[in-house]
């Protein structure tokens, strides 16, 4: 091979030359970039110590108190005085050597494997459990230990959003002093004497002792594991509420502990074909006094929860109420006794809500009748929106609408006539199968004929309804022609469509105050364990102006003096109602025995200028009819709860507003179309009548003895196709209510070219009609 010449050399040589200064430079690139890295990584790790400890500087103390306590919450009513504790008297304590093996090996499997070899903190466990949050679209993994569990029960909220680095780097930090001064057997005997357990109990013995009757040290192997497994969701793995789902963890617990090789594989097939409700007893509760205000203490549970994210079960709060004890211990006694109410049966229930009429507080509230002992925190009827409350709508659904977007007066003409829903050939029918012809706003809500409301409905439209509803707390997925005269919805999302006695009592307590409509309020104000206070009040949205809260109250006062709520008479109070009954289809009726009428809801819902009530009666299985003989029961329970919650705030009546006219005892809306030409005008109520005096006249009580009145009803056939309603005026013994409208025979609406007479200013007993 040829060597190269001197030339072909001295031509190569300049190449290698020019390619070491490009190598030296993409090393010392490198080297920065290595340099930069461990530098910010550096400044990175240092910052972060420095978060961290600046962070738990402000990290509360230990204290063996606060490990060793409940974190329960208090409940206090309207005037300060605690009724309810939630939990912290169903605690029994377990000492360390008296907790079974088992049980350890459960909860360490299931909750904290490394537990015996971390020191409160397990970084194993945190870069595991972040790489499945990575890695996996399934619930996210956490990475506490045992030991933070512990700190965060003891010394922290459990809210999610309270879950901020700062309190994630004092949770860590106190774990690690905790472990500092406290064994491994420490730190789980608290653990299991810390821990919520449902249904009010703290602690595993606790739970053991109640759901078992048993100490722990002699439950069987399925049973401890399914106590281990219940802290992570305590309510979810409620065994009695939900036995699927309680199964299901204690299976997870199982399995755990037989991969951990602290059970065999013949332990573990045993246990998981053990029925979940094996050796399981019925609840017992050890407070009595607790089930008057069972159903209260669970919609103040579920409003903290919602407007706070606290648990009030680990939380240790102070909850403020809006009860009122007195006025709770009545609805109480009035629901579940025969000294009031003479009730048909056991079986008959009745929901009830009572509302400050001003702020919308939720003063009184009871979802059923005879709830057995061992019931906590049992189904509320009160909030429930899956039976019809019948013609209570109408108010709020078809008059209310029309006076409020039409500004028509209560002595407008209808005519009360044979009628079909529009685009249907199912006919509108009322209460006694006949037609009244022409007659006023006024007489066909107080007398509740169907026709009329269906007709205003269709006038007013859908559109409008369901606005005016909305600015009531009340919405229909899809508003129908049938919620003219019925609450029936296909669609109920929890609660949040349809009506119950919480959201009616609220809807009339707008009406009640002249036009504000208030959300139901239980919650009054909040202590948190920091010391800080929060409190809770309603603003009031305007619902509606102010003549149609007057007007529809005027009519409703009728409603009771000569309609079909005279059951709920109150000698010398102010007040205003409506009546509602639902009833059954054809089909239904042809399945049922019955003679006269049968009704599977009847509703009663009355209010004063001071207070709101709703009541609704019914039975459990829809197919057992309420009967002609107990259909007034929801007008009495009102009237003996309202009678007494009324005898120590004064006895207002509603001051007409300045855009509303009295003329021949009919209302109008200044400046309307509807106003007469020449009237004769009043601003003062028919009732004000020097020569009249109520003191002679007697209340009705539940032993007087009155003819029972054929229920009014609302009979609706499932969406689209509506059927016939039915309404009868009662016919107790004549017992008048102070009332701004007279007993005059309805005139009707002036034209422009008439002067109507003076109002009248007599007041006649209700009719026997």
């Amino acid at each position: 091979m040829a060597k190269p010449s001197r030339s072909q050399k001295n031509s190569r040589t300049p190449q290698v030359k020019k390619t070491q200064p490009k190598m030296k430079k993409n090393r010392h690139i490198g080297l920065k970039i290595m340099i930069a890295i461990v530098g910010f990584l550096c400044v990175a790790l240092l910052s972060g110590i420095g978060i961290f400890f600046y962070y738990v500087k402000d990290a509360p103390d230990l204290s063996e108190k606060k490990l060793d306590a409940t974190v329960s919450s208090k409940l206090f009513d309207i005037d300060g005085n605690e009724f309810e504790d939630l939990g912290a008297e169903k605690r029994e304590k377990i000492a360390a050597d008296k907790i079974p093996q088992e049980l350890d090996d459960a909860i360490v499997s299931v909750e904290d494997r490394r537990f015996f070899k971390h020191n409160g903190v397990d970084p194993v466990r945190i870069l595991g459990s972040a790489l499945h949050n990575i890695t996996n679209k399934g619930g996210l993994q956490g990475g506490s230990t045992l030991t933070q569990q512990l700190v965060k029960l003891s010394f922290f909220s459990t809210k999610a959003s309270d879950q901020t680095l700062r309190r994630k780097a004092q949770e860590a930090w106190l774990a690690i002093q905790l472990e500092k001064k406290y064994s491994k057997q420490e730190v789980l005997t608290y653990y299991i004497n810390k821990v919520y357990m449902a249904n009010g109990l703290y602690g595993m013995e606790t739970a053991a002792e109640s759901y078992f009757g048993k100490e722990l040290q002699h439950l069987s192997i399925a049973q401890t594991a399914l106590l281990a497994g219940m802290p992570q969701a305590p309510n979810s793995y409620d065994p009695y509420k939900h036995p699927e789902a309680a199964k299901e963890r204690r299976d997870t617990v199982l399995y755990t502990m037989l991969k951990n090789k602290k059970i065999s594989q013949e332990n573990y097939d045993t246990a998981t074909k053990e029925p979940i409700d094996q050796g399981l007893l019925p609840l017992q509760t050890d407070n009595q006094e607790r089930k008057v205000a069972d159903n209260y203490v669970k919609e103040v549970i579920a409003q903290v929860e919602s407007k706070t994210g606290k648990n009030v079960y680990t939380d240790g709060l102070d909850i403020y109420t809006n009860l009122d004890t007195d006025a709770q211990n009545k609805l109480y006694s009035i629901v579940n006794g025969d000294e009031y109410v003479q009730y048909p049966d056991k079986d008959l229930q009745v929901a009830a809500t009572l509302v400050d009429s001003k702020t919308g507080r939720v003063t009184a509230q009871i979802g059923g009748r005879n709830i057995a002992d061992d019931v906590y925190l049992g189904m509320n009827r009160a909030v429930n929106t899956n039976r019809d409350f019948g013609s209570t709508v109408k108010p709020i659904t078809d008059y209310g609408p029309m006076f409020e977007y039409e500004q028509k007066s209560t002595g407008t003409m209808i005519d009360d006539a044979p009628y079909f829903y529009p685009g249907t050939k199912n006919e509108v029918k009322n209460w006694d199968l006949t037609y009244q012809g022409r007659i006023t706003y006024r007489k066909a809500l107080y007398d509740s004929r169907n026709v009329p409301a269906v007709k205003v409905f269709n006038e007013v439209g859908a559109e409008n309804a369901a606005k005016f509803l909305k600015n009531l707390g009340i919405q229909y997925k899809d508003i129908q022609q049938s919620n003219a005269i019925s609450s029936n919805t296909e669609t109920q999302d929890g609660t949040k469509y349809g009506i119950s006695t919480e959201k009616m009592a609220a809807a009339y307590a707008a009406f009640a105050n002249g036009g504000t409509y208030n959300e139901p309020l239980y919650i009054n104000k909040i202590k948190y364990q920091d010391g800080s206070e929060q409190t809770f009040e309603n603003k009031g949205e305007k619902a509606m102006e102010p003549y149609t809260a007057y007007m529809i109250t005027d009519i409703l006062k009728d409603v009771i003096l000569k309609g079909t709520g005279t059951y709920a008479q109150i000698p010398n109070l102010f007040q205003a109602g409506k009546t509602g009954t639902s009833n059954y289809t054809d089909d239904e009726l042809a399945k049922i025995p019955h003679l006269g009428s049968i009704s599977p809801d009847v509703m009663f819902t009355g209010y004063t200028p001071h207070y709101s009530l709703s009541i609704w009666t019914g039975y459990d299985k829809r197919m057992t009819p309420i009967t002609d003989a107990s259909s007034n029961i929801a007008q009495e329970v009102y009237r003996e709860l309202m009678s007494y919650v009324s005898e120590n705030v004064p006895n207002d009546d509603w001051v007409m507003p300045d855009d509303v006219i009295r003329s021949r005892n009919e209302l109008y809306v200044k400046g309307s179309s509807a106003v007469p030409t020449q009237p004769s005008y009043s601003s003062q109520s028919s009732y004000y009548n020097n020569n009249t005096s109520y003191n002679q006249y007697t209340a009705p009580s539940s032993s007087a003895q009155v003819q029972p009145s054929v229920p009014e009803s609302s009979t609706v056939a499932p969406t689209p196709t509506p059927s016939s309603s039915s309404e009868v005026t009662p016919t107790p013994t004549p017992t008048p209510t102070p009332s701004s409208s007279s007993a005059a025979p309805e005139p009707s609406e002036p034209s422009s070219s008439q002067t109507p007479p003076p109002p009248e200013e007599s007041v006649t007993p209700p009719s026997s009609n």
